[in-house]
């Protein structure tokens, strides 16, 4: 297949979800209760974290949305904090989590970029926070493009970051698949007009991504072979 482009998503595609975000997650929510056990049940709930278990269940939120819709769900139990200071404040402490990569970044993705590929980041996170996981993780400079919801582009499932991302590099979106763990992601690919590439290290399973995937593989790593596919 001819495929000159990828776009990925970050959190559940380049990062594994769960050993990235459950106990930083729990960090945060029992931080903002500031010792009340009845608003950390409540923002849980709003967020559909499983405080017992310190774990995200699949239908939350917090895996496919903006900061912005998060805070607006927790809002009403942080009184503390007005709305768009506390999205500041996922933001804030979300770029500085511990964060577990998928596969090895580096030397998956300067194979990638060995064969002439153009790469890019699409995610429903701050830019910032992509940025400085992508830093961290020492791979920020191999990509050729990052986006985040408040880049300017929009969120997805809109495709217009994606197209945004196709402008900025020169690659029509034929010729570019979008990678991701969500629905979100791959509805965001099909209105774009991409391939879809579904990975399943996020809190998805192959039955939720399955129509709407090109393929659904167990991470990134197996993208190489079947691009050779």
């Amino acid at each position: 297949m001819t495929i000159s482009a990828l776009l990925f998503d970050k959190d559940g595609t380049l990062f594994d979800f769960a050993r990235t975000w459950n106990g930083w997650s729990m960090s945060v929510l029992t931080d903002l209760a500031q010792g009340d056990a009845v608003r950390l049940m409540q923002m849980a709930e709003s967020i559909s974290y499983d405080l017992e278990a310190a774990a995200f269940r699949p239908d939350s939120i917090v895996i496919a949305g903006t900061n912005a819709e998060v805070a607006e769900r927790l809002a009403p139990f942080v009184p503390q904090m007005s709305e768009e200071a506390l999205a500041a404040h996922l933001i804030r402490t979300a770029s500085q989590a511990e964060i577990a990569q998928a596969v090895p970044l580096a030397p998956f993705l300067t194979g990638l970029k060995a064969q002439g590929l153009k790469v890019g980041v699409m995610t429903n996170d701050g830019e910032m926070s992509a940025r400085s996981h992508l830093s961290r993780s020492g791979v920020l400079d191999l990509f050729d493009m990052v986006i985040g919801a408040d880049s300017g582009f929009g969120a997805k499932p809109d495709p217009d970051p994606l197209l945004a991302f196709c402008r900025s590099v020169g690659v029509a979106p034929e010729v570019t698949a979008m990678v991701g763990d969500s629905r979100h992601d791959l509805l965001a690919g099909r209105a774009a007009g991409m391939r879809t590439i579904g990975v399943l290290t996020g809190m998805a399973g192959a039955e939720d991504l399955a129509d709407l995937a090109d393929v659904v593989l167990p991470d990134i790593g197996h993208i190489p072979a079947w691009l050779l596919g």
